[in-house]
């Protein structure tokens, strides 16, 4: 069981790597995808890559397939698939990529309280802790005038984000001992589909082909495969303890937007760091007692 659980941090912290690479190569892509198509192509890009991937496994695999008694959470994986990209996306039109990637550290609050009040999972005192540092330092990542304290629109609509991811990781949970390929398929097919009816409504295109094309691409390396390997992660350590793990993807993000976007940020954003980075490393080594997993 430990070896499990050991490559279960392992696939966690691999899908979160991948993740990492989505928000400031998203944020160029933006210059020429709109927000909702954006979320679209993304999605997409995953269903398509790993519905090719499932395509040469498919013989081998030893997997359990998605039956009935699984479709309310597939179906609510799918809406909340639709509505977390899309507000993301806003968010990050309207704010720094580095911004971005840090307040995407609030998935882990959202993921662990949803896990604790409606599906019973434990979560330590050390945990508890690491929720608060991380909820303090989205707070000040928010604030965009702290003479005011008026909150920025972008930050807002990042927070709504992970809300949406929050819970829709607990909803992914259920399903984790079924076939990962054919729920990322299903991910990317019906989160995809609907984001780009959502962006026709709103007249949302693009005729720049090449553009689309690397849409595509990013989607099924930071979204596809990093889903792939985060349910993997789920069968062993559970939502709130993958989500943990996951915490490592923000940081690589905001290095990289700094180092690609060459950005640059006011002090309170350093500050919001180190408190953001005491509470993922609490919630990375939490005490015996923590939740591992209800397999």
């Amino acid at each position: 069981m430990k070896n499990k659980q050991g490559r279960a941090v392992l696939f966690a912290v691999l899908a979160a790597v991948l993740y990492a690479l989505s928000t400031p190569i998203s944020k160029i892509l933006l210059q020429k995808i709109p927000p909702a198509l954006m979320a679209a192509l993304l999605y997409l890009g995953a269903g398509i890559g790993t519905f090719i991937v499932r395509q040469f496994r498919k013989k081998t695999t030893m997997e359990l397939p998605l039956t009935k008694a699984e479709l309310p959470w597939t179906v609510a994986m799918i809406v909340l698939d639709i509505i977390a990209p899309i507000f993301l996306m806003i968010g990050l039109a309207r704010t720094t990529a580095a911004n971005t990637s840090l307040l995407n550290n609030f998935e882990i609050v959202a993921t662990s309280m949803i896990a604790w009040i409606f599906f019973r999972e434990k979560i330590s005192l050390r945990l508890w802790l690491a929720i608060m540092l991380v909820t303090c330092a989205s707070i000040l990542l928010s604030l965009e005038d702290t003479s005011s304290l008026s909150f920025s629109t972008g930050s807002i609509f990042v927070l709504l984000a992970c809300v949406c991811w929050g819970l829709e990781n607990n909803c992914t949970r259920r399903l984790s001992s079924k076939d990962p390929l054919e729920i990322v398929v299903i991910k990317g097919f019906g989160s995809g589909t609907g984001s780009l009816v959502v962006a026709l409504i709103l007249g949302q295109t693009s005729k720049d082909l090449a553009y689309i094309a690397f849409t595509l691409v990013l989607g099924f390396v930071a979204y596809g495969l990093s889903i792939y390997f985060y349910i993997l992660a789920q069968r062993y350590i559970g939502a709130a303890m993958t989500s943990t793990f996951y915490a490592v993807s923000p940081f690589v993000a905001a290095a990289l937007s700094f180092i690609v976007l060459k950005e640059h940020a006011p002090i309170r954003y350093f500050i919001a760091l180190i408190i953001m980075a005491a509470g993922a490393m609490m919630a990375a080594f939490p005490h015996d007692g923590q939740n591992e997993g209800n397999e």
